[in-house]
């Protein structure tokens, strides 16, 4: 009740303002100053003043905004662990996958890795190349060529 009778009084001031304002000949001025002077009393009328007095004083609505705040920081924390840890279980999926597809190439970087990253060649695979390039491994040579065109 007392929000309201301040919102009215509020009202009628900048009314009286705005009547003074536009007897000066601004009534631009006076006019806004209106508009301003409106905005209390609409309020009161709509009902917002009394609900926003009712919510002010009531524990059930602070603990309301509490527990919307701990919802927000919530999703706040897991949007910060997904950055973390790169993003959603699919997203992680779809990375695996890619990364499990083999190259056009897969011996092709092998040399650089050195030996104990270098992936193991089936044993019929080994016996064949073993068989047609006498032992030495050109598969790496090839790719590079094959890469190029030529």
């Amino acid at each position: 009740m007392i929000a309201e009778t301040i919102c009215s009084a509020v009202a009628a001031a900048g009314l009286g303002i705005a009547a003074v304002t536009a007897y000066r000949k601004r009534f631009l001025a006076a006019a806004r100053l209106a508009a301003y002077a409106l905005v209390p009393i609409g309020l009161v009328m709509t009902g917002a003043v009394e609900w926003a007095a009712e919510t002010a004083f009531s524990p059930v609505a602070w603990t309301g905004f509490g527990v919307l705040g701990a919802a927000w920081l919530l999703f706040l924390a897991t949007r910060a662990v997904e950055r973390r840890t790169g993003g959603t279980r699919k997203e992680r999926r779809a990375a695996a996958k890619a990364a499990q597809r083999e190259a056009v190439a897969p011996a092709a970087s092998a040399p650089s890795l050195g030996q104990a990253a270098r992936p193991q060649a089936a044993p019929a695979a080994r016996q064949k190349q073993q068989k047609a390039g006498g032992g030495e491994d050109f598969s790496d040579i090839e790719a590079i060529l094959k890469k190029h065109g030529i």
